[in-house]
Order: structure tokens, then C-alpha cells, then sequence
């Protein structure tokens, strides 16, 4: 029996939305502040996924500059009506206080692959908004409302309204369709169709570990909703010895074989309520009830790390490659940009053939224009590496390597000019916007390339360096490192994001002075810090 082995979208990918063309299945998910927006993975067989190419692209599409950390997109909608996808998303531009500004917009494409439209602005009255295509073609837009004022529910219901294909905008009245449950904080609406019922398919108690998947049903559109009386459907609260925490935010799928299937938002702690790699994606096998409730296969609410796949022939993917030479024109799926789209007056991969070369902008504490160039974390072990040449002038120049999750949260092995030292390397840290730069002492290096590395054993960190003209062998630089900060659940305010690992260049001074990368290498590691030399001495011939 071919089993289906969660998370199947490991590393930073929350909010599924699960969309079936024919016998191709996709799954959008949020992206927040990083360029380019919404990730689309598809799959055959819902047991292999690869990423495609993400919808938006272009500043016209998406301007996410000055947006706060864990703002821009979130909870994009995937459907499918007529030949056409329509992507429904939210772009946050504020979400710290009572307000929230949460802008929700539509593109289109008749391929999934794109090009995709310019947005078409929809509303603002709160987010996680949703498509609904009902039998008779019309079209219904469900978001969350969100009420601001003091003493009253901010998660205020699910509000509906028409969206016309012919006027390309929403119309009609908006009605307040579901109030939630008392498990409260209702968010993430889907509508279906099934058997003479609307189903509406909430996520309620919150995006953290009390997190859940509730239902309700109505003969109506506009309801009365009734609610499922075992909810939630779905949920870890309760059960800390689960491997999947935080289940909920969730969508529904029938597959072309006739089988069901629930995307869902999930979390694995690397130690304690500490998830570095964010929020991911799971799926469990459902069915319907007799009397028309929908349940997980084998009974129970609460999820699996192994569900049993549907009966289709195993469709395989390639692998993503662990090393980038930067040999192409263009960048790989996988990399991600801080809020701005990668261009070639930051960042260039002609200007030197088999570099990527940055030019250094703002600083790590910009919301508005970093060149940081990243991916996301995706194993508990993993290591990265990457060969730089950077001949920095000042301090206020540097460039290298980080483990980074907003502005208030990195870690940075960086290489920077002192007016003693000279061109040397060393470790910087934001830990809940307090900066820290006494994690090693600055080492002096030599011109010539550098190779950088970064190992991560779960919440711990270790840095390594290495330059064959002063050394045989790769070079511990500080200690392990804490990096539980680099986490949804530090600090003082709710975070949405993950880690990611890239590399990055700043000038300070304003002269965009540049670093050239020759590759980066990140792949999952087994081994402990301490073992950290391995790979790439045996692949170089240098020294262990």
C-alpha cells in the first residue's frame, strides 16, 4: 500500500488551498513578505509534489515594499471554472494593534503555468478570502471580517457577497453568513457543494496549538449554517505527543478516482512549542458519514504523519538539485527575495557567467529594499554553503551568509571591513530586535574567495569558514547557537513565517558595493555539528 508521508510540503508552506484540474492536483500557499508571491506545488498522485513557477511576479502584481514582517500575502484561494484559475489573495500592509489592513485582490490564468493577470482589487474588510463557484455559475467571494473596535469580537464572521465576471468586480449586498463556534477566532472559509448541501469549512482557535478545522452545513447559501456537532473535524489541541502540531486551516479535495482528501496547516516543534520551519502542509485521507458529515478515514479528529494515498499510479518527480552553480539566466523556483522582485540593478547572473552577484543595499532591519536572496529551511538538519568574494572598504559594508526569519530575528556569519583587522569575518545577531555582534570574535581574512557554511542540528547552530590560503581544513567560527528565536512562536507578538537560509550584501554607505557568489549548497543532514566538514572536504580534496 502506497502511503502518503506528512508533511508533503515541508519547511514554510501554511495555509493550503487544494484545487483538482482533471487529473492534475495543485496546492497554493501563503508567502507573506517573500518575492515572488504564493507558492503552487503540483502533484499526480498527491504522495510526490514539485513547485511550479509562482503566479506573482511582477511589481504590478504585488508591491509589498515597507510591508511588516509576516504582512503581505496571506491565505491565497486556488479554483478552477470555464478554463480559467483564479487566484484570491490577501496583501497585509499592517497587522500589529486593533487594525488590520488586509487588501484582497483576484489575478487569473488560463494556464497554471501563467502568465498570470494584474490584480483586481476586491476588498478590505478582513482576510483569508475565497471563490466560491456555485452549480448555477455564480461566483461568491467568503472572507473573514474583521472588527476593530474595543470590546467586541475581532474575528467577526464569515461575510459573502457576489463576484461579477462581467463587471470584474464585487457586487451586490454583503451578508454575515457564520458567526463561528465557541472555539472563536473564525477564519479561513471554503464553501462546497455536496449532496444538496453547502458546506462551510472554517479554521477556528487560532493559528498556534489550539488551532482546529471546523465545519457547518446549510441547504442555503446564506444560511443558516448548522454546525457539525463533533467538531472540530480536525485538530492536535490537547495531544502535545502528536508530531503534528497546530492542524487546522484547512481545504477539500476529491480526487479523480472518487476518494477525499483534506489539506491541512501544521507544525513540528524542533524543541518544546518552537518551530523554526514554520507552518506546513499535511493531507489526510476523509469520508462522509451517513447522515453527512465529513470525517477523517479510520475515525478520530486528530492528524497523521502516514495516510494511506489514493489508488493512482505513482507519479515521481526529479529531485531539486542540493547545489546552485548560478550557471543559469535565471533563478531557481525555490529562491525567495525580501518583499522586492529580484532585478537587475540589485542582483545579476550575466554580469560575471557562473556568479550570482549582489549589490549591497538597506540594512537587515529594512522592511523595505534588503538584497537577501534565500530558501526556505525544509529538514531539522540540514546544512548550507555557499563561496563568496567580497573586498569590503568600510564597515558599513557587508555580505555572507544567514539563517533569517524577519528583521527582528537572524543570524549572520557576514564579512566586513575594520579599521584594524582589516577585511575579517564574524557573527551578528537580532534576537528579538536587539542587535548582538559578541557571538565570536572577528577573524581576519585574506583576499580571495571565502566558503561559508552553516550546519543546524534541530535549534541548535554552528557556523564554519574556510580559505585554502590560510587553512587545510574548514574552521569552527563560535559557538553553537541557540536558534529557537528563529521561531513562529518567539518573541512578544505572533509571527507566520519560517527560517530561511540564503545569502545576503549590505552598503550602508550607498554605493551598492558588490559580492559575488560562485554557488550554494543546502541539503539534509544527518550528521552532528561537531561532524559539520564532511561533505565538502571529501568533494574538494581539502584535508578533514
Amino acid at each position: 500500500m502506497t502511503m502518503i508521508q506528512n508533511p508533503v510540503l515541508p519547511g514554510f508552506n501554511p495555509d493550503p488551498s487544494i484545487l483538482r484540474v482533471n487529473e492534475d492536483y495543485y496546492i497554493a500557499t501563503s508567502t507573506f513578505e517573500w518575492f515572488p508571491g504564493v507558492q503552487i506545488h503540483h502533484s499526480r498522485d498527491l504522495v510526490n509534489w514539485r513547485l511550479l513557477p509562482h503566479p506573482l511576479t511582477r511589481k504590478s502584481q504585488l508591491n509589498m515594499v515597507g510591508n511588516v514582517n509576516s504582512g503581505g500575502i496571506w491565505a491565497p484561494c486556488l479554483s478552477y471554472a470555464d478554463g480559467v484559475f483564479y487566484l484570491i489573495f490577501t496583501d497585509v500592509k499592517s497587522r500589529k494593534g486593533a487594525f488590520k489592513d488586509t487588501h484582497n485582490y483576484l489575478c487569473t490564468a488560463t494556464d497554471i503555468m501563467g502568465p498570470w493577470s494584474d490584480p483586481i482589487y476586491l476588498n478590505s474588510s478582513g482576510f483569508d478570502p475565497s471563490l466560491f463557484h456555485d452549480e448555477d455559475g455564480s461566483k461568491w467571494l467568503v472572507n473573514m471580517l474583521w472588527d476593530h473596535r474595543k470590546g467586541k469580537n475581532k474575528f467577526a464572521g464569515i461575510v459573502i457577497q457576489e463576484f461579477s465576471v462581467e463587471q470584474q468586480k464585487l457586487v451586490g449586498p454583503v451578508k454575515n453568513i457564520f458567526r463561528g463556534t465557541d472555539l472563536k477566532l473564525t477564519e479561513g472559509p471554503h464553501l462546497y457543494k455536496h449532496n444538496g448541501y453547502y458546506y462551510l469549512m472554517t479554521a477556528e482557535g487560532g493559528t498556534q496549538y489550539e488551532h482546529a478545522v471546523t465545519m457547518a452545513r446549510s441547504e442555503s447559501l446564506f444560511g443558516p449554517y448548522e454546525v457539525d456537532p463533533t467538531n472540530p473535524i480536525l485538530t492536535s489541541s490537547g495531544h502535545p505527543e502528536l508530531e503534528l502540531q497546530k492542524a487546522g486551516h484547512a481545504s477539500l479535495v476529491q480526487t479523480h478516482t472518487g476518494e477525499w482528501y483534506l489539506a491541512h496547516l501544521c507544525g513540528r516543534p524542533v524543541k518544546d512549542n518552537y518551530c523554526n520551519l514554520g507552518r506546513e502542509t499535511a493531507l489526510q485521507r476523509c469520508e462522509w458519514t451517513e447522515d453527512g458529515w465529513l470525517r477523517l478515514a479510520g475515525g478520530g479528529n486528530t492528524p497523521r504523519l502516514q495516510v494511506e494515498a489514493p489508488d493512482m499510479v505513482p507519479h515521481p518527480f526529479d529531485k531539486v538539485p542540493e547545489k546552485d552553480d548560478f550557471d543559469s539566466q535565471e533563478l531557481d523556483v525555490n529562491w525567495s527575495t525580501l518583499r522586492i522582485p529580484a532585478e537587475e540593478s540589485w542582483l545579476s547572473l550575466s554580469e560575471r557567467p557562473g556568479y550570482l552577484r549582489l549589490r549591497g543595499m538597506e540594512s537587515m532591519s529594512s522592511e523595505h529594499r534588503q538584497s537577501l536572496l534565500a530558501r526556505r529551511q525544509q529538514h531539522f538538519c540540514c546544512e548550507a554553503e555557499t563561496e563568496i568574494e567580497f573586498q569590503p572598504e568600510t564597515f558599513q559594508q557587508m555580505a555572507g551568509l544567514t539563517v533569517y526569519y524577519d528583521t527582528e530575528d537572524y543570524v549572520y556569519l557576514r564579512i566586513t571591513h575594520d579599521e584594524t583587522l582589516g577585511k575579517c569575518l564574524g557573527i551578528i545577531q537580532s534576537k528579538h530586535g536587539q542587535y548582538d555582534e559578541l557571538l565570536a570574535k572577528d577573524i581576519p581574512l585574506l583576499d580571495g574567495p571565502c566558503r561559508l557554511k552553516a550546519v543546524i542540528e534541530r535549534e541548535w547552530l554552528q557556523f564554519w569558514y574556510f580559505q585554502p590560503q590560510q587553512s587545510e581544513e574548514w574552521i569552527k567560527i563560535g559557538d553553537p547557537i541557540d536558534i529557537t528565536h528563529l521561531s513562529d512562536e518567539s518573541g512578544d507578538y505572533i509571527k507566520f513565517t519560517g527560517t530561511f537560509i540564503g545569502v545576503c550584501v549590505q552598503d550602508l554607505s550607498g554605493t551598492q558595493k558588490h559580492a559575488d557568489f560562485d554557488y550554494f549548497i543546502y541539503k539534509e543532514c544527518l550528521s552532528p555539528p561537531e561532524n559539520a566538514r564532511r561533505v565538502s572536504n571529501q568533494r574538494d580534496g581539502i584535508k578533514v
